[in-house]
C-alpha cells in the first residue's frame, strides 16, 4: 500500500515579502500549490522558483477563492497555510507520520501566535485569531463558505488533533492590528448588509462586554500583559464597529 500524498496550499494576494520563507518550510510535500488572488508584485516568481504550480485570478469572497486552490490541488490530503504562516520541522514530522494510517476526515493544528517578536499564547478567540484550526484535511472532507470574513467551514470524517504548532505571525504591531480590525468590520460589515440582518445596537454594545471577558479572563488574556488587553479589546470592538459600519456607511 503507497504512503498518502500531500499538497501544500497557499493562498496570498501581493505576498513577495512572506511567501519565500512560507514556501521554504512546505518542501515535505509532494506538492506546492499556490493562489494568487490579483498579485501585481514579484510572488508569481518566487512561487515558481520553490517549484509551486500556480493558479492566478480575481475573486472577490474568501471562501471561493480557496475552493478553487482546494480544487487544484491533486494529492490525498491538503495542507492549507497562509502566507505569513511557517511549518515547523516537527509539525511537518508528524504530518508524514500521522497521515500514513489516517481515516478520511480532517486535522486540527495548535497555533503559536507572534505579535512582532513576541509569542502570544493566551486570550485570542472571538474573531480575533485562533489558538486551533483545522488546516489538513483529506480530499473532500472541507468545504469553505461564501461571507468575506471568517467564511464558515463545513468539515467531514473523523476528527483529529496534532500536537506540533503552526507559527503565524498574525500583526507586526499595534498598528497593524488596527489596520486589520478596520479591514476584517469592513468585510463583516458587507455581510451584515447582504444578510439583511444586522442586528441591533444595544445587542452588539453588550458583546463589547461580554467577548472581552471572554478573551480576556476566561481565555487568560491577562497573563499576556498589554498584549492580552489588545486582543481582548479588538475582540470586544469587532461586532459593533461591523454593526456601525453596515448601518451608517452607504455600500
Amino acid at each position: 500500500m503507497s504512503s498518502p500524498t500531500l499538497s501544500a496550499l497557499v493562498i496570498a494576494r501581493n505576498e513577495e515579502q512572506q511567501l519565500a520563507a512560507c514556501l521554504e518550510t512546505l518542501r515535505f510535500a509532494d506538492e506546492l500549490v499556490v493562489v494568487l488572488d490579483r498579485s501585481t508584485d514579484n510572488s508569481r516568481a518566487i512561487a515558481e522558483q520553490h517549484g509551486a504550480r500556480v493558479l492566478e485570478g480575481a475573486w472577490e469572497l474568501e471562501g471561493p477563492r480557496r475552493m478553487a486552490g482546494i480544487e487544484a490541488c491533486r494529492c490525498d490530503w491538503i495542507l492549507e497555510v497562509d502566507a505569513d504562516e511557517r511549518v515547523t520541522p516537527e509539525l511537518a514530522a508528524e504530518i508524514r507520520a500521522r497521515l500514513v494510517a489516517a481515516p478520511f476526515g480532517h486535522f486540527l493544528i495548535p497555533f503559536h501566535n507572534y505579535i512582532g517578536d513576541r509569542l502570544v499564547v493566551h486570550g485570542w478567540g472571538g474573531s480575533w485569531g485562533v489558538s486551533a484550526t483545522v488546516r489538513l484535511f483529506a480530499r473532500g472532507a472541507k468545504t469553505w463558505g461564501d461571507q468575506r470574513v471568517h467564511p464558515r467551514v463545513e468539515l467531514r470524517g473523523t476528527r483529529q488533533q496534532l500536537q506540533a504548532p503552526m507559527i503565524h505571525y498574525v500583526d507586526r504591531n499595534v498598528s497593524d492590528m488596527l489596520a486589520r480590525l478596520d479591514r476584517y468590520t469592513s468585510a463583516r460589515a458587507a455581510d451584515l448588509r447582504d444578510s439583511r440582518q444586522i442586528g441591533s445596537f444595544t445587542g452588539n454594545v453588550r458583546r463589547i462586554f461580554s467577548r472581552f471577558w471572554k478573551c480576556y479572563v476566561s481565555r487568560k488574556g491577562y497573563r499576556e500583559g498589554p498584549y492580552g488587553f489588545l486582543i481582548a479589546l479588538m475582540a470586544g470592538l469587532y461586532p459593533i464597529l461591523s454593526y456601525l459600519k453596515a448601518r451608517l456607511e452607504p455600500e
